[in-house]
């Protein structure tokens, strides 16, 4: 399992994952779950993945592949004329490895065994940032007002999170501490997520990443956010009225 999220705002992109991957509790390995590309002044273009790991490495791979060969390109993301083309040809790439995979195995193609989803992430120059969610069908969505993040892999415990704290507005700043915390629930409730993790910030008509890096478990605002999120929440929950087991008391509390 791993756990990838995607954020819209106004200034840009805000992209983080995980890095774990697992095939059972003694057979725990870390894997690069972002990729992503660049023409500098032209398009900034992020992939997130999350599911069978052989399906997705594959995918990655022909993407490389295409982008690496600037004469001979076919499908590349490199010459896409809009995201929309871009998410389109993830998608068929994602559907079709799904399928060939899974012929090659024996087995219908739309078993689970080797399904994957995608987040695509970007901006092409004279347009807008746009977010995408691949689905393994190959089909996909948009990001939207009423929509403005997407979460694959492990998403329920760091979606309340992220739901009450995102604003459109926010910081590249807040995004990520608002994503550190989404991350950090997940790490505790679920041990087939972990870091180290991924970060990059893309800025909204900037075609190189505005920021990047990988925190570690020993990354000192990474532990401070954490502490600092779980002594936060023993306050808040002392800080709420009390149960009272005496329905007469219950009354007078209320």
């Amino acid at each position: 399992m791993t756990y990838c999220v995607g954020m819209m705002l106004e200034k840009g992109l805000v992209l983080m994952s995980d890095t774990r991957t697992n095939s059972g509790v003694d057979n725990i390995s870390t894997f690069r779950k972002m990729n992503h590309w660049e023409i500098p002044g032209e398009r900034m273009i992020a992939v997130m993945t999350a599911g069978n790991l052989a399906t997705t490495q594959a995918v990655i791979s022909q993407l490389e592949e295409r982008n690496k060969a600037p004469s001979e390109r076919h499908n590349s993301l490199l010459d896409a004329e809009t995201m929309f083309q871009v998410a389109t040809i993830v998608g068929n790439l994602l559907r079709d490895t799904i399928a060939a995979r899974a012929s090659d195995n024996g087995q219908d193609a739309a078993a689970g065994t080797f399904s994957a989803t995608m987040i695509v992430a970007g901006q092409i120059k004279g347009m807008e940032p746009r977010l995408f969610l691949i689905y393994p069908e190959g089909n996909f969505i948009e990001a939207s007002f009423d929509t403005p993040f997407f979460q694959i892999g492990e998403t329920k415990y760091g979606r309340p999170i992220l739901i009450r704290g995102y604003d459109r507005e926010m910081t590249f700043e807040a995004a990520v501490k608002l994503m550190t915390v989404s991350f950090d629930s997940t790490l505790k409730a679920n041990l087939s997520v972990g870091l180290p993790l991924d970060l990059l910030v893309i800025e909204r008509d900037h075609f190189t990443p505005h920021h990047e890096r990988r925190i570690d478990a020993a990354d000192p605002y990474f532990q401070a956010v954490s502490t600092g999120w779980g002594e936060a929440l023993k306050q808040a929950l002392d800080a709420l009225p009390d149960y009272r087991m005496d329905p007469d008391l219950q009354d007078a509390a209320e």
